[in-house]
């Protein structure tokens, strides 16, 4: 076994956006902006070719918290090498290549530090290994299979795959869970402007009257000089909460499993996370385990990627039994956690010796769930929107018009 070489810390990497003019062959005038580290680059970069600079300013900085790395910028970066190395393309000529066809600052940042790297002699998935950050350890792992098996391009594509899917899965995910989100808080907000800006303005049409007002127009106006009077402290107190739930998350280990147990049992939504956890963790476990990857690291890996505190303990338990000789489907029953059909199939990979297959089916027959979960859920709100915000509108405006009403029938 090949001892763990020392990674060294990387440097946050600061770009800017220089804007040049010049003259080219010809004495035309050419223009145009580079990204670099520093002036003497884009002097170097343009002298290469073959372009009498005139003037090079900066235009803006970037690095810090400007031109964030997300994890697309990672799958599209996995995906372009890939297509590059199967071309034929030398591994520091695609990086070079790669750097120059990207957009964003930081992740051109990011690409050159690594081609660097590989430059000075490390290994790809070493100079990988020291941006934790951005390239987690299944990219690092399978990267490294790569090299040692000669199909760094497959390996690449396969990471590319996996990220596009995993990519695809949240972003369901977060469909569902912003969704009722939405609709909570436009419900809220609506009420909460009639109630503050719209009914006092009838309060002072009411007090002419010299009559006694409906029941409901009383609890409307109680309800209206409530929110005048308390309003700004339901929004701290709005805030106060999602500080102290996100904070708690980050720094308690247990708080945030309790949280996530919560998630869990909430209605429709918890049975979707349910899926979807089962989902990223077949996908990871398939996708690490197909590379060559061994089944206890396999599963070391795909605890971190499940994306929730409660299957992540029950994969690190998964991976403990395994280790000690016990059989993934077996372990996977035992922690009671997923489902009886996604047991069944592993089971039935393990026995016929196609385990990795039989876990992708399993990430395809959960993420079709999610999906179909998530649009059958949207296409229910919908109504429940119109009812919802029918009710409080329709019900604040019909207690505001009955002392009109009232008052016409009388006259």
């Amino acid at each position: 076994m090949a001892t763990a070489r020392k990674l060294r810390p990387t440097k946050e990497i600061k770009l800017y956006r220089w804007r040049w003019t010049g003259k080219g062959p010809g004495g035309r005038k050419v223009g145009g902006e580079i990204v670099a580290a520093q002036k003497g680059e884009v002097e170097k970069i343009l002298a290469g070719q073959n372009i009498i600079i005139k003037n090079v300013r900066r235009k803006s900085g970037f690095g810090g918290g400007m031109g964030k790395i997300k994890p697309r910028d990672i799958m599209l970066f996995a995906r372009q090498m890939a297509t590059m190395i199967r071309a034929g393309v030398p591994v520091l000529q695609a990086f070079q290549v790669v750097a120059e066809s990207i957009k964003k600052p930081a992740m051109s940042g990011l690409v050159q530090e690594l081609m660097n790297d590989v430059a000075a002699g490390a290994s790809f998935s070493d100079a990988l290994k020291r941006h934790p950050q951005h390239f987690d350890r299944l990219f690092a792992n399978l990267v490294e299979a790569g090299e040692q098996s000669g199909s760094l391009d497959r390996m690449l594509d396969r990471v590319a795959t996996y990220k596009e899917k995993i990519e695809l899965l949240k972003g369901r995910v977060k469909k569902a869970l912003w969704y009722p989100a939405a609709v909570i808080a436009v419900g809220i907000g609506v009420t909460a402007l009639l109630l503050i800006k719209v009914v006092p303005q009838f309060e002072s049409l009411f007090q002419g009257f010299g009559a006694e007002l409906p029941a409901m127009t009383r609890m409307t106006i109680a309800m209206s000089e409530f929110a005048q009077a308390y309003w700004w402290w339901g929004v701290l107190g709005v805030a106060a909460l999602i500080f102290f739930i996100r904070t708690g998350m980050k720094k308690s280990e247990a708080f945030a499993y309790r949280m996530h147990a919560f998630a869990l049992k909430v209605p429709v939504l918890g049975e979707i996370l349910d899926k979807s956890a089962v989902a990223r963790y077949s996908r990871t476990l398939a996708t690490t385990f197909g590379a060559g990857v061994p089944l206890v690291e396999a599963l070391d890996t795909a605890a971190g990627a499940t994306g929730n505190k409660v299957y992540e303990r029950a994969v690190v338990q998964i991976r403990e039994d395994v280790a000690t000789g016990q059989q993934l489907n077996f372990a996977m029953r035992m922690t009671e956690r997923f489902p009886p059909l996604a047991v069944q199939m592993v089971g039935i990979g393990e026995e016929a010796g196609s385990l990795d297959a039989m876990l992708n089916r399993v990430a395809d027959y959960y993420e079709e769930e999610v999906d179909n979960m998530v649009d059958t859920l949207t296409s229910l709100l919908e109504p429940f929107i119109i009812v919802v915000l029918g009710v409080l509108v329709g019900g604040l405006v019909i207690s505001m018009y009955l002392p009109i009403f009232e008052l016409g029938s009388v006259i």
